[in-house]
């Protein structure tokens, strides 16, 4: 087995992005922010340096890739770990592993962290689900390695996944009450205007589109909180760069509600495999009196349900989230570990420290919270 670690980390060349296609293709779990298009991109606009990638190869077949960055202080913590990296704009955590390879992918990027000076502390993963291919390898190998392991947070966010078709569903999961409401709403906001749903086909138009979202969702309480995209060039940059690459390679599903010809709500969803993962939702909401984002949750639960290629979508909402949560019957559970690294001498000793102080804080929390 091949282990390559590259702990400063150029912009992706066109070799590797296609080992991380092929990776992608071949994936035992999907993770649409690590598929090349959306990690490529935000290596690009969002990387930094404390940023890791590490590869774990059978010959010359890429059965692993972990992104990584160093984390100076473990939540409330001083300690400092390494961490699978979720940008802001990253929902799920997932490495990529080869289908039929997983543990061997864990071996191998433990061994490397192990091995590596810059690894210090403990390996913390977060956005991982609990039923998912990383869970199940990551028990496996700790086991068989007699390495630390400790799940140390868990949530549910809503997620669909149904064999009903979409106007079976909506009848099945949402109340009569709530969907004689949402009728009314949807005649009211048509007596003021020609209202169009559309997806996405057309890449002349992705730009279009994309400025279209970007000014949409700046316009609401994100941007007056300045977290909107548009408020920072290198995010905006990373979602123009990670949507055309998403739509180059198939993955990006993106709705918009036109009221005369204006976007007043829109949905951008990115998938991979038989899955996709919902991504960021705006609207205009000077219109809020007529719900224009639940409309075009309800525009994209057709849109998935009816397309035989997307068996589930992840919402990537926080948990219980009222609105989707109210539309979405399904849930995901996610997890956070903790996982101890080895390696020799004084790194070795660090390690063990900091993985167990960590769970000590955590258990005493826990303890004196219970006592309250």
């Amino acid at each position: 087995m091949d282990m390559a670690s590259h702990p400063s980390v150029p912009p992706p060349g066109s070799g590797q992005r296609a080992r991380w296609a092929a990776l992608a293709t071949e994936a035992a779990e999907a993770n649409a922010f690590y598929a090349p298009d959306m990690l490529g991109a935000a290596i690009d606009h969002l990387g930094g340096d404390r940023l890791h990638l590490i590869e774990v190869r059978e010959g010359a077949v890429l059965i692993g890739l972990l992104p990584l960055h160093v984390q100076p202080r473990h939540g409330r913590l001083p300690v400092a770990c390494v961490a699978n990296w979720m940008h802001d704009h990253c929902f799920f955590g997932a490495p990529m592993l080869r289908r039929g390879h997983e543990t061997a992918a864990w071996r191998g990027f433990l061994a490397q962290l192990d091995a590596a000076p810059w690894a210090r502390g403990f390996l913390h993963l977060e956005g991982l689900d609990a039923a998912g291919a990383n869970a199940a390898a990551i028990e496996a190998v700790c086991v068989e390695q007699r390495r630390g392991w400790r799940e140390i947070h868990r949530y549910e966010r809503a997620m669909l996944r149904s064999d009903l078709s979409a106007d079976a569903y909506w009848e099945t999961q949402v109340r009569s009450k709530k969907r004689k409401e949402l009728r009314r709403l949807q005649k009211r906001l048509a007596e003021m205007g020609a209202v169009e749903t559309h997806l996405l086909t057309d890449g002349a138009d992705l730009p279009r589109w994309c400025g279209d979202f970007l000014a949409l969702e700046a316009a609401g309480w994100k941007g007056a909180k300045g977290t909107a995209m548009d408020c920072k060039p290198a995010d905006a940059a990373f979602f123009r760069a990670a949507c055309t690459a998403a739509f180059e390679a198939g993955r990006l599903h993106m709705l918009r509600i036109d009221l005369d010809k204006r976007a007043i709500a829109m949905l951008v969803n990115f998938r991979h495999g038989a899955g996709a993962f919902s991504f960021k939702i705006a609207f205009d909401e000077q219109l809020g009196r007529f719900s224009p984002g639940v409309l075009i949750e309800i525009a994209n639960l057709h849109a998935v349900q009816d397309d035989p290629a997307i068996d589930w979508m992840d919402s990537c909402a926080a948990p219980d989230h009222p609105m989707i949560d109210s539309l979405w019957a399904e849930r995901r559970t996610i997890v956070q570990y903790r996982i101890a690294l080895h390696g020799k001498g004084p790194a070795r000793m660090q390690r063990r420290a900091a993985f167990v102080a960590a769970n000590g804080v955590e258990g005493l929390a826990r303890l004196l919270k219970g006592q309250r």
